[in-house]
């Protein structure tokens, strides 16, 4: 397997953030990222669906792009999104957008370490498990930390921003 080291994992050293990185072989023809991460970890680790977490970026009204930070199983509410940013409207980026401005590729978008800090808005659930999964910035690679790092990392808006299950 590649290395480890990925500008999210060099973050987190550097801030001394506790954190494990747990790695999988990434197949090619999986057809949602996130899926693969909960069945390749979820029962290997001791973890629900609902603690692993998936990295969107989304493009506001201003032409600025932000980061949503959900649960794997969720869906993005664009509406809530844009109201946790400060209002108007979010669409989902597009890829060449989302890849160039985080300098990750789709499906290994990690909301740390990105090129560009851009705004970030982490789901409330995160907040009621002492432990989450995210991307470590390659697919097939997670960070497992403690959310209120991520948040404090990111300068991230907490908020509801899943629509409902």
């Amino acid at each position: 397997m590649a290395s480890t080291s990925t500008p999210a994992t060099v973050l987190l050293r550097r801030e001394k953030v506790a954190h494990r990185v747990h790695e999988y072989e990434h197949d090619p023809r999986a057809a949602s990222f996130g899926a693969e991460a909960v069945e390749e970890l979820g029962a290997r680790l001791g973890v629900l669906p609902d603690q692993i977490f998936k990295t969107l970026v989304v493009s506001l009204t201003d032409g600025s792009l932000a980061v949503a930070v959900i649960p794997v199983p969720a869906t993005l509410s664009l509406k809530a999104v844009a109201g946790a940013l400060g209002g108007g409207k979010a669409t989902m980026a597009e890829r060449a957008a989302a890849e160039r401005a985080t300098g990750y590729v789709l499906g290994g978008i990690s909301p740390l370490g990105q090129r560009k800090h851009l705004r970030t808005v982490v789901d409330a659930s995160a907040e009621r498990w002492d432990r989450m999964l995210c991307s470590a910035g390659r697919r097939g690679l997670e960070i497992d930390l403690d959310p209120r790092d991520l948040i404090r990392l990111t300068d991230a808006v907490v908020a509801p921003i899943t629509a409902g299950r």
